[in-house]
C-alpha cells in the first residue's frame, strides 16, 4: 500500500512539472524583452542593436565616404578577416554575430562580400575544370575571382561591474576597416551595449 501510494505521489508531482511548461512564438522585440528577464548574457537582440549602430556608423564615417568618393561608381569590395572574443564568456555567441555582420554588409551600399571562407573550396572547384575533366567552353578560367579593397577586423570586449548584488555589463563590438593595398586604417567604429541585472538572496 505504502509503495502504490509513493508511486502514486511520484507520478502526480510528473504530471504537475510537466503541465506547467509554456512554450510559444516571439518576434524579436518580445523575445528580447524576454531574455532580459532570464540573463544578462549577450542574446540576438544585442546583435541586431550593435550591427545597427555599427552599418550606420560605417556608412557615415568621414573617411569611408571620402574612400568611397575616391571611387565613383565602384562597389567597395569586403573581406572579413578576424573578429576576436575577449570577453570571459566562452560562449558568447561570437559565430552568429560574425555571420549576422556579413548578412547586414552583403544588403548595405555600396558594399559587396569576397566569400572567404570558401575561396579554397572554389580554386578547387576551377583547378578541377582546368584539368581537362570539363569541357573547355564552360569551364572557368582561373585569375578572374575579385580582389578584396579592404579588410575587416574586430574584437569583443566586456567589462563587469559588481556591487551589493548588482552587476553592470558593458559590452563593446569594435571593428577597424583596413585598405589592403596601402595598410591604411579607413575607419574604426564601435558600438557598446550596457546591460544591468540583479541577483536577489534566492537567486536570479
Amino acid at each position: 500500500m505504502k509503495l502504490a501510494t509513493n508511486i502514486i505521489v511520484i507520478l502526480t508531482a510528473l504530471l504537475t512539472s510537466c503541465s506547467s511548461f509554456k512554450s510559444q512564438r516571439m518576434d524579436d522585440k518580445h523575445l528580447d524583452e524576454a531574455a532580459s528577464k532570464v540573463t544578462d548574457q549577450w542574446v540576438n537582440g544585442d546583435t541586431i542593436l550593435a550591427l545597427d549602430d555599427l552599418t550606420k556608423k560605417i556608412q557615415e564615417h568621414p573617411r569611408m565616404k571620402k574612400y568611397a568618393l575616391a571611387r565613383p561608381g565602384k562597389e567597395i569590395k569586403l573581406f572579413i578577416g578576424e573578429v576576436q572574443n575577449n570577453t570571459s564568456e566562452a560562449y558568447f555567441p561570437l559565430q552568429d554575430l560574425q555571420d549576422a555582420l556579413l548578412d547586414r554588409l552583403s544588403t548595405t551600399e555600396p558594399f559587396v562580400l569576397i566569400d572567404a571562407a570558401q575561396r579554397d573550396k572554389i580554386l578547387k572547384e576551377i583547378t578541377y575544370q582546368n584539368d581537362g575533366m570539363v569541357d573547355p567552353a564552360q569551364a572557368k578560367v582561373i585569375g578572374r575571382q575579385s580582389g578584396a579593397d579592404i579588410m575587416i577586423f574586430g574584437s569583443v570586449n566586456m567589462k563587469p561591474y559588481e556591487r551589493d548584488g548588482k552587476t553592470v555589463k558593458t559590452y563593446s563590438v569594435n571593428l577597424r576597416l583596413t585598405d589592403i593595398t596601402t595598410a591604411e586604417e579607413v575607419c574604426r567604429v564601435r558600438s557598446e551595449i550596457n546591460k544591468f541585472s540583479k541577483q536577489s538572496g534566492s537567486g536570479w
